[in-house]
């Protein structure tokens, strides 16, 4: 009985996930009556293999099986190859070095495969950066922004909607209903006699020099990641050739989006499901089109609007036809919605996801982030949903960062980059904007979203030092880029959280001590299990705080620290590296 493997998706024919060099530990429960011993072994397969012909096929990875006790059985297995694979479980019973192998034993049983989809790296590892191109002029300006950006050590630059803007119900500054003759309009608000999803806004610049921005991105290291929003203003070129594409009111006018308490005037939502099989299948082709468009030139990664929105098999539609074609095309979820439908649209094929870390700002409760890094980490969701970890976008301003200190930023900076393989921040972060729209309202006051800003990138208060050590930091340092390695250390004090990170030959370990209160100074001990760590447990150790460049000598499994946030707001300690103690 092979049953309960691991990693899987829930949905049949649905994917697992993993990346290219990624160390797959594969679970599985297996057993049989009697007392014989078991042996076995996990195999790795393309997934249109083993084929019809019946011909031997060889596996593109293997590994034995061995027992975790409790009949369940674990082996590793590392892909090598982006697309899709199967996992197979093949068992038999161990008659000994002379009993003969799996070729041979008469009840050598093999599993049902499970589908294991395998990304290129990107798709778990990345530091985005989000800015909005007409607040730099276009294009051609974005490019000096660009290899700041990169200097700073980012890995993606995302670029909210690049289209023409309707006119019909255009915002204002903080979303007035009325917008003067100078007001830039919401990104969102896609499409006007100048075109639709397939254009550029004029004021952006070319095509040309759209690709001429994405090949100087690629030159500098990083990959321009594009916002796909599939909803219309009432100037899209749509609403008059297709309106059979849009949900209508009884009285015939177009319905605009509503997300409860927000109305969007200026949005028109399609309608996957229109009248006819016939108008579906054009609208989600002409859907399909504007990926294919974009990836022609040059973007591999999407930005993917609101998703919960849409229907799930839509997005497991589009998804795998434009991966058949592109596996190497990366979607990200922006779906802050209830977890089920998060997890649901992970499963549906999303590379990754927004998650709930905007809101988590406590180290302990249900809704800790000590919780909350164990369920994306360890959880039965970790086998096919990814987190990307944002502090802010440009509709979110939470916790600790309204009206808050720069070590409110600092801190909640840090938790993102050490805790989650992938995170981004919008543009401004590092200048500390900290004001809400209102004490209810999340979002900025005089947001982006409707209004063209200027800002000083250059401000000696810039928190921007600090993003380059973190993104320099997690480069260096293997651990960083991956989440099941989580693991929380007990303290003395709510207020200051613990977690290390190993890498998986242990060459690289990783702790890090972060004040929550943004306030106030916290100390506190922390619990350190030594031995695991592979810390010496009968001596002093040295760890090395990558932040501050400072090294310290301890004693014991419960040294003490101070996190004052005037001064620092974090350690992050290299457990390997044996420096001088401060």
């Amino acid at each position: 009985m092979i049953e309960d493997i691991r990693p899987r998706a829930p949905g049949k024919g649905r994917f697992a996930k993993a990346i290219t060099g990624e160390s797959v530990r594969v679970t599985a429960v297996m057993f049989r009556d009697g007392h014989q011993r078991l042996t076995g072994r996990a195999r790795l397969y393309g997934a249109d293999r083993p084929d019809s012909s019946g011909r031997t096929v060889e596996p593109e990875a293997e590994s034995p099986l061995t027992s975790l006790g409790d009949d369940r059985w674990g082996a590793v297995l590392v892909p090598q190859r982006v697309g899709p694979h199967r996992i197979v479980i093949e068992g038999w019973t161990d008659c000994g070095p002379d009993g003969g192998g799996p070729g041979g034993a008469p009840d050598l049983t093999t599993s049902e495969p499970v589908l294991l989809w395998v990304d290129r790296e990107r798709a778990l590892v990345g530091a985005w950066y989000e800015l909005f191109p007409r607040s730099f002029g276009g294009f051609k300006d974005v490019e000096a922004r660009a290899s700041e950006v990169a200097a700073m050590g980012f890995d993606v630059l995302y670029l909210p909607p690049i289209h023409p803007i309707g006119m019909t119900a255009r915002k204002g500054p903080d979303n007035a209903l009325v917008a003067g003759p100078d007001d830039p309009g919401s990104p969102w608000a896609i499409g006007s006699h100048e075109g639709g999803h397939l254009s550029i806004h004029p004021d952006l610049g070319t095509v040309d020099d759209f690709v001429h921005l994405v090949e100087e991105v690629k030159a500098s290291g990083m990959e321009v990641a594009l916002d796909y929003a599939l909803q219309c203003s009432p100037d899209h070129p749509w609403v008059a050739e297709h309106p059979e594409w849009f949900h209508h009111r009884p009285d015939g006018t177009i319905a605009c989006a509503e997300n409860p308490p927000k109305i969007y005037q200026d949005i028109f939502p399609l309608n996957f499901w229109p009248p006819t099989e016939r108008d579906r299948v054009a609208m989600w082709d002409a859907c399909k089109g504007i990926l294919e468009y974009w990836i022609s030139l040059g973007v591999r990664i999407f930005r993917v609007d609101n998703p919960h929105t849409k229907p799930i098999p839509f997005w497991e539609w589009v998804i795998a036809e434009v991966q058949k074609a592109h596996p190497d095309v990366l979607f990200l979820a922006e779906a802050f919605t209830r977890p089920k439908v998060m997890a649901r649209l992970a499963e549906a094929g999303f590379s990754q996801s927004y998650t709930y870390f905007t809101w988590r700002t406590e180290q302990h409760g249900e809704e800790g982030l000590w919780a909350y890094l164990d369920e994306l980490a360890h959880g039965p969701a970790s086998d096919y949903m990814r987190p990307n970890f944002w502090p802010n976008t440009p509709d979110i301003l939470s916790g600790p960062l309204r009206n808050g200190p720069p070590s409110a930023f600092a801190l909640r900076l840090v938790l993102a980059a050490t805790m989650s393989p992938s995170y981004g921040v919008y543009s401004g972060y590092e200048l500390c904007e900290n004001e809400p729209a209102s004490d209810q309202n999340e979002e900025y006051l005089h947001s982006e979203k409707y209004e063209i800003k200027h800002r000083d990138y250059g401000r000696p208060d810039s928190l921007a030092p600090l993003m380059t050590r973190l993104n320099d930091v997690r480069r260096r340092h293997p651990a960083l880029l991956r989440l099941r390695c989580i693991r929380f250390h007990p303290t003395t004090n709510p207020q200051v959280i613990a977690y290390s990170k190993q890498s998986d030959d242990q060459q690289d370990a990783v702790l890090t001590v972060v004040n929550l209160d943004p306030q106030r100074p916290q100390e506190a001990s922390i619990g350190l299990d030594l031995g695991a760590l592979g810390l010496p447990v009968d001596r002093p150790y040295r760890v090395f705080d990558e932040l501050s460049g400072e090294g310290f000598e301890w004693v014991g499994s419960d040294p003490f620290v101070r996190l004052d946030p005037l001064v620092r707001v974090a350690h992050v300690f290299d457990l390997r590296k044996q420096g001088d103690a401060g």
